[in-house]
């Protein structure tokens, strides 16, 4: 594992699998860099190197507190500058959202793959005070109620499935990411709807979605692919219910960076 200084001195972590032209893999809640393993393995294996990232408060890397999206916008530029200058990279759910917030921002992508992006458009959008809710349970010394808050209000979980995950296994290894999650419904909450300058980037953009997925999700992509209409929306049907199919992905991937 590697890391990167950002502009505001957080250390952030990365693992490079393979070599040629770098893909950032960006995840979305609850998901570090273990999570965009399988993905850049499948990117490499197709000659390109995948470079799956833990965000700032997850796993290996750092946190500098206050939060704002403009920081974890600086950490990509960070990235980007780390793997040589220029990359492509796909963006999953919030990491979705991350990744075009960057390329508004002038960082240098050479594409962008945005893989069901939750922006709201202003339907159906979280509480504004779910992040000053999930901070205090944080704060307070609760992680574990921070995770299902933002499970039952950001990500709309049925109340019988958010129980059900916190009384699995698996329960114990979200908890340690419960200061992520504010981050992400800070994201969520300041980028209900993408700006002029998201929309207007001039970085090649492909917008994916799985089949099947969340109907939220889908209109959520549809939504933004109008707002982009330079914009190529492209359903991988290996990939259901907001997961990403490494190798679907990694083909497509693969496949429009050499066209380019």
């Amino acid at each position: 594992m590697e890391h990167v200084e950002s502009a505001d001195g957080t250390r952030i972590a990365f693992t490079r699998v393979g070599e040629g032209e770098p893909v950032l893999v960006v995840g979305g809640a609850f998901s570090t860099s273990d999570a965009g393993l399988p993905l850049a393995g499948a990117l490499a294996a197709l000659g390109l190197q995948g470079v799956a990232i833990d965000r700032r408060a997850r796993a290996a890397s750092g946190d500098t507190p206050p939060y704002a999206p403009a920081r974890e916008a600086e950490d990509l530029a960070a990235m980007v500058e780390a793997v040589g200058g220029r990359a492509a990279v796909l963006g999953h759910s919030s990491g979705a959202v991350l990744a075009l917030l960057a390329a508004g921002e002038g960082v240098p992508f050479s594409h962008l793959f945005l893989s069901e992006p939750p922006f709201h458009f202003g339907v159906d959008s979280a509480a504004p005070d779910l992040p000053a809710r999930l901070q205090a349970a944080v704060d307070d010394g609760r992680p574990e109620d921070a995770v299902t808050l933002f499970q039952r209000e950001a990500v709309g979980l049925p109340e019988p499935v958010v129980q059900q995950i916190r009384s699995s296994p698996m329960f114990a290894g979200l908890v340690p990411l419960a200061q992520s999650v504010v981050y992400d419904a800070v994201l969520a909450a300041e980028l209900d709807t993408p700006t002029a300058a998201m929309t207007g980037t001039a970085v090649p953009t492909t917008i994916l979605r799985g089949d099947p997925t969340f109907p939220f999700l889908v209109g959520a992509v549809e939504r933004l692919a109008a707002a982009m209409p330079a914009a190529e929306l492209v359903v991988v049907p290996e990939s259901h219910d907001h997961g990403v199919d490494p190798e679907a992905t990694a083909r497509l991937i693969a496949s429009r960076l050499q066209r380019a």
